[in-house]
This record gives structure tokens, C-alpha cells and sequence, in this order.
């Protein structure tokens, strides 16, 4: 008879039991938990689709280890014969090779999933994981809030950790972890997912917003919502939630949760310094407020903080100005919400008589473009655009906005044409923008490869 997969935590159990990774990707979920798994003894397999050569620094960083690797494709017997299973959450719920696995009963997670496991096992086995647990998600702004409350927090606690989606595995942050701890986590819709099997939310939880997203994953909206839902539907009274105000969405969330509620709004950030770009940044500022107003962190800190804090990379990055024109990487804008932000945001900044210039286009996640392109029609001088199965979609939706506009639109192959091609365009004084409004699989391997491809080529002009 198997072992449940709690029965495993508390009993440390893990010595010689067959676990599987599945995905070992390429943003380090895979990698933690395959690393994490080996140093408590058990043995490791991981299956993957990609080759050695496409997983790259993810296949590196586990040289040396005792892992069995099975790459370029999957073998149903190792779903059968495993012990434990760890998904990479974009891993879709109905494989087949899932439906193998669950055939035999075989207990299926995810590395969130397993962090979250020691949480509920801290209740008989203190020492697993007594730290306190800060979620952040959010259809646009998670990454920023979770990065900017984790430096808030640092000004006054020692021990506290970022992790999650972020492209860090919680996993390999368990050995350290304290009482004293604090581990700030951006739970991404898919991570979250795997929380539900635990009945488990975080002790704080924060929402920056609710947007149309991944509906190439969810059959509907109702479905993405309520797979954010699951950051506070296991709460406790004990436990707080902090809601976004100004999000209608996210504001009716307080109707539902049994914790205490703690709203912020973006007017509540107006009053700080900060070189964050775009009005769409104070809902994360006041988010970040909040929640280091509530660890008690101090006036003179927060504002020390803000004042130093300039983004993460390919969030809104002015990568360089190259013969008058601005290139900037805004690679994360995967929505249309998100391209629009930072459409309004840049054509706000440029001087009298500057123009933008696009990059757009990639995967299709199933959203509407109509309201991005009707700002492109008034905003935009000219769109390149990226070759992906969204593309001729957002392009058809532009045509049916531009009437007897000038803006021009363009294909390119790769992202060095297309940076070639808008510079051919761009003057003194105007800006170059990558922000796609789509996923970036099928020409890249993510959107950080993405943003790379385009801060190379622009900074192959100067």
C-alpha cells in the first residue's frame, strides 16, 4: 500500500522512493525540486520533452547529481512505477501520462504543492516548516509586489525569502527556514492549482488584479478566478487578505473569505517617490504598503525603498537610447491589459511630436485584442510583429481599427529584423517598445529569451 504524500512529510520517508519529475523546465521549479528531492534520499528521475540541448542552464544545474533523465519524451511505465510525481504546473491536468499515473495511484504535485505539504505537516512535525507565508498573485503586477515586499521586509527582518514564480523553487529554501522566517511567494493561477488537493492557503494572502488571461488553459473566465480563489479559500480567521480596491474583481473577493480583510488602493502610493513607471505601478506599490505597514516595518524604511527600487527586468526596462531613440523591454506583457499599460505609460513620457513604435504578436492565449488595438490605432506610428499563432489574429483586429490612419504594420521573422525594422522608423526623440500582448512559445523558449532577443539587438545598434 502507498504511503499518502503527508504520511511521507512527517515520517521522512523519502529515502529510495521513486519520485518523477515531470518538466524540468526552464524557470527552476523543476530544478529545485529535482535538487530537493535528492538531498532527502530519494530516487530521482526526470522526464522532460525538451532535449538536453533545449532545457540548457536547466540540465546544468543538476550536473554531478544522482538523476536518471529521460528526455525528448515520456515513458508512461515511469508514470506507473513511480512513488510520487512532481508536475511543472503549466503541465496541463488532463495528460495522458497523468491519467497513467493516477491509473495506479500514484500521488501527483507540484514543488508549490509539496511546500505547502510540510505546512500542513508542521501541525505534527514543527521543524518541516514553521515559517509564516506571504502569497502574491494576480493576473498583472505579482511579480513586482512580491519583489518590492520582499525589500520591504528586509529592512527589518533577517530571514525572509523570495520565491515561487519568480523563477525560484521554494523547495530549496526548506533546510534554512525558521520560526523567525518570513517567505514571500508569487503564486502564479497554475501554481495555485496545486494547492487545492492540500486544503492550504497562505497565512497572508495579496491580489494585485484580475484580468482575461490564460484562457488557452482555462475554458473560461469563471475557471481562471477561481483557480486565483484558492490563495484565500483555505484561509483561517487568523489569517489576512489584501484586496485591491480599485479591482472590481478582486474587491468582491472580501465577500468570500473568511479572513481579515485589508484593502489598498492606488491612491495610497501617490504620496511616495519611486522610479517605477506607470500608473499601473501604484496598485502595486500600496499592495507592498500594506503589507510592510503590517510587519510593522517603519515610515523612514518604506520610503528608503521605494526611492531605490527601479523594477524588475523586462517589466517596463529602458534597456538604452541609441542615436536619440529609447528601447524599452516590456517582454512580461503577455495580455493585452498589460500591452496597453505600457503603451499609455511610454506615449505619456515622450516629448512633443515623439512616436512609438511596437513590437507585438506570438502565442495565442485566447484573449480579445479589440481594445488594444484601438489604442494602437490612436497611439501608434508603426507595429511590428512577431510571427506566433496570435499573430495574424491581433494584426486582423489593428486593420479593423486603423480606417485611413498612417500607422503602418509589419511582419518580421526574428527579433533582430524586427528591431531593425522599427529602428528604420524611429527618429530623434521617439521610443521603440517590445511588448507583445502574447505568450512567447513557439519562437522562443519563454519571455525572458524573449527580452534578451531584443535588448542584444538593440544594443547591437549603438
Amino acid at each position: 500500500m502507498r504511503q499518502s504524500l503527508v504520511d511521507i512529510l512527517t515520517t521522512k520517508k523519502f529515502q529510495n522512493k521513486k519520485v518523477l519529475i515531470m518538466g524540468l523546465g526552464l524557470h527552476g521549479g523543476g530544478v529545485g525540486a529535482a535538487k530537493f528531492f535528492v538531498s532527502v534520499g530519494a530516487r530521482v528521475t526526470v522526464t522532460d520533452l525538451r532535449t538536453k540541448k533545449q532545457l540548457g542552464k536547466s540540465f546544468g544545474k543538476l550536473k554531478g547529481l544522482p538523476i536518471k533523465y529521460v528526455l525528448g519524451k515520456h515513458q508512461g511505465k515511469d508514470f506507473a512505477r513511480a512513488d510520487l510525481i512532481i508536475r511543472n504546473p503549466a503541465v496541463p491536468d488532463d495528460s495522458p501520462y497523468l491519467k497513467i499515473a493516477r491509473k495506479h495511484n500514484v500521488p501527483i504535485d507540484t514543488d508549490v504543492g509539496i511546500f505547502f505539504a510540510t505546512l500542513r505537516a508542521a501541525t505534527l512535525r514543527a521543524e518541516l516548516c514553521p515559517a509564516q507565508v506571504i502569497g502574491v498573485t494576480g493576473t498583472r503586477g505579482k511579480s513586482t509586489t512580491a519583489t518590492l515586499i520582499y525589500e520591504l521586509l528586509k529592512t527589518r527582518y533577517k530571514n525572509v525569502v523570495l520565491a515561487g514564480n519568480i523563477r525560484k523553487s521554494v523547495l530549496l529554501e526548506l533546510p534554512r527556514l525558521t520560526k523567525k522566517s518570513i517567505v514571500v511567494l508569487e503564486l502564479s493561477s497554475w501554481q495555485l492549482e496545486g494547492l487545492q488537493k492540500h486544503k492550504k492557503s497562505p497565512h497572508i494572502a495579496v491580489v494585485t488584479t484580475i484580468l482575461p488571461d490564460h484562457l488557452n488553459r482555462y475554458k473560461n473566465m469563471r475557471g481562471y478566478i477561481n483557480a486565483k480563489k484558492i490563495i484565500f479559500k483555505y484561509q483561517t480567521p487568523d489569517d489576512y487578505l489584501f484586496l485591491n480596491k480599485n479591482d472590481k474583481i478582486v474587491s468582491g473577493f472580501a465577500g468570500e473569505a473568511v479572513s481579515k480583510t485589508v484593502f489598498f488602493r492606488s491612491g495610497d502610493a501617490r504620496k511616495y517617490q519611486t522610479n517605477l513607471p506607470g500608473k499601473h505601478n501604484l496598485a502595486n506599490i500600496a499592495a507592498a504598503v500594506k503589507v510592510a505597514r503590517h510587519f510593522d516595518v517603519p515610515e523612514i524604511n518604506i520610503q528608503k525603498t521605494l526611492r531605490k527600487f527601479s523594477g524588475l527586468g523586462g517589466r517596463m526596462e529602458f534597456v538604452l537610447e541609441a542615436n536619440g531613440v529609447k528601447y524599452i523591454n516590456d517582454t512580461c506583457a503577455t495580455t493585452p491589459d498589460a500591452a496597453i499599460a505600457a503603451i499609455i505609460t511610454i506615449t505619456n513620457q515622450l516629448a512633443r511630436g515623439g512616436n512609438l513604435f511596437l513590437i507585438a504578436g506570438g502565442a495565442d492565449k485566447k484573449l480579445d485584442f479589440k481594445g488594444l488595438a484601438r489604442l494602437v490605432a490612436k497611439k501608434v506610428r508603426a507595429v511590428i510583429l512577431l510571427p506566433g499563432t496570435a499573430t495574424e489574429k491581433l494584426e486582423k483586429t489593428i486593420r479593423a481599427e486603423i480606417r485611413n490612419k498612417k500607422l503602418k504594420i509589419q511582419r518580421a521573422d526574428n527579433m533582430k529584423k524586427a528591431v531593425r525594422a522599427a529602428t528604420a522608423y524611429a527618429k530623434r526623440g521617439d521610443a521603440v517598445l517590445l511588448s507583445p500582448a502574447c505568450a512567447s512559445f513557439g519562437l522562443f523558449r519563454h519571455e525572458f529569451e524573449r527580452g534578451d532577443e531584443f535588448k542584444k539587438a538593440a544594443r547591437a545598434l549603438k
